[in-house]
């Protein structure tokens, strides 16, 4: 049980009514990371946007890549329910589950691209300790081949899931096995 009342998709009015719809159509389901803004249904729409501008808009950065962040800045929050969501769908583009539970644990123990390194720690960095971020890091990134606009997306998508998480966790957003399913990825 999430820890504040949320509005079941039965008894929506509008415009949470209009916002659930939307997801619907254009997830498949509403998931429970939505549904916990049903109390601010314009904080849900401007949310969706937002996660659907970051993990499906163009972008240099390749979907698995973005599920990639997902998964290891969730890691590194112990964010359960967004690890298990954004292993599903790193899932549906790597086939093989137990490399991503070995990301999951340490992604620095797999055998990744340089590049995907490279973007994983500037992301584990940005997520631990903010602060400590620099031009030299930026420098990495462009040095295995990230673009500006990549650059901005991979600490977008990051941030993201730094706020994703804080949400979740902070909100005691629940999941389950036919939670985690039956997305359009």
């Amino acid at each position: 049980m999430p820890w504040i009342q949320v509005v079941d998709e039965s008894d929506a009015r509008e415009p949470l009514k209009q916002a659930y719809e939307t997801i619907e159509g254009t997830r498949g389901k509403v998931a429970n990371i939505m549904k916990i803004q049903s109390l601010n249904p314009r904080s849900m729409k401007n949310h969706m946007e937002l996660y659907l501008t970051l993990m499906f808009g163009p972008s240099g950065l390749k979907r698995d890549e973005r599920e990639l962040i997902a998964v290891v800045v969730s890691a590194s929050n112990d964010c359960q329910y967004c690890i298990n969501h954004h292993a599903e769908a790193l899932n549906h583009y790597w086939k093989n589950m137990e490399k991503i539970k070995k990301v999951m644990q340490d992604f620095r123990s797999v055998d990744l691209p340089e590049r995907m390194r490279t973007m994983l720690e500037y992301s584990i960095k940005l997520t631990r300790s903010p602060h400590a971020i620099d031009k030299g890091d930026i420098g990495a990134l462009r040095s295995s081949g990230f673009s500006d606009e990549d650059i901005l997306n991979i600490n977008l998508i990051a941030s993201y899931f730094n706020f994703v998480n804080r949400t979740a966790l902070g909100l005691g957003v629940e999941f389950n096995a036919d939670e985690m399913q039956g997305y359009k990825y």
